[in-house]
């Protein structure tokens, strides 16, 4: 199995396809690098070197009772890209992965960062707060936190109907794309999928957008039940020096399944332009 092991022992898998430059993906909560594998075979049959890794606690990755905080999430992206020795990468990041990408620029720098993607993304921050009354309310979150502690195989399939928008009128979300997410889901360890609902709730990322000084793409849906659009990508791409931004109307917090071959274009024409 590909695997890296970071400084406080965690085996963090990853998969790495084709050829030229490099495109590094990191995957949204609580699922794991499998998610990306309709841009990763798209980007690799196109000229490009792609690399997925599950997050610690995720798929094929350590589950480990430490570490699952933003912090710990980019470090672990820091010790692929460092271990594999990567360069000028474009890193590209969906959900929680998006804010383990921007905690990554705004921990490491861009010394190695060409370009970034975030797709349907956490930043700036999710939970409401006096600081932040456009957010999401401490209930959202509580609830997501007793679906893991309790029934989380029920939780995780009545959750990939929002996530993929299949509650809408005229939705056509297939089975397979429902059954994906479950079994996905599944295999995170339960400690790691709770705690990362802090993570990717509280985590103030600001200062780390204004960090960004590479050409960044946002993309949205307009119909994110997950991450509402108005409280992130657009407070996002506002922070972000000449962010380009894509928004789908109509789409749902899993656009990269539901609308792939458009996302692909999109990044194809992002990666190939900047």
């Amino acid at each position: 199995m590909s695997a890296i092991t970071t400084k406080d022992g965690v085996e963090i898998y990853y998969k790495d396809w084709g050829e030229g430059p490099t495109v590094v993906f990191s995957h949204g909560w609580p699922l794991n690098a499998d998610a990306w594998d309709g841009q990763l075979l798209f980007l690799a049959q196109r000229g490009y070197r792609v690399i997925a890794h599950d997050r610690r606690g995720h798929g094929r990755s350590s589950q480990v009772s430490f570490g699952n905080d933003m912090d710990g999430y980019a470090d672990d992206l820091a010790a692929v890209v460092d271990t594999l020795d990567l360069h000028d990468v474009a890193l590209v990041g969906h959900s929680t992965g998006g804010g383990e990408v921007t905690r990554y620029i705004g921990r490491h720098g861009t010394g190695r960062v060409a370009k970034a993607a975030l797709i349907a993304a956490v930043p700036p921050i999710m939970l409401k707060s006096d600081v932040n009354p456009e957010g999401l309310p401490m209930e959202v979150f509580d609830s997501l936190r007793a679906g893991v502690a309790g029934d989380r195989s029920q939780f995780y399939r009545e959750l990939a109907i929002k996530f993929y928008g299949a509650n809408r009128p005229g939705a056509e979300v297939s089975q397979g794309i429902l059954d994906q997410f479950w079994l996905w889901s599944m295999q995170a360890g339960a400690i790691n999928a709770y705690e990362s609902v802090k993570a990717f709730s509280e985590t103030d990322f600001t200062d780390d957008l204004r960090r960004i000084d590479v050409p960044t793409l946002v993309m949205h849906g307009e119909d994110d039940q997950i991450v509402p659009v108005q409280d992130s990508a657009r407070r996002s791409a506002r922070l972000i020096a000449g962010a380009q931004e894509i928004y789908y109307p109509g789409a749902p917090h899993g656009l990269t399944a539901t609308l792939q071959d458009q996302v692909n274009a999109d990044l194809l024409a992002f990666l190939r332009n900047h």
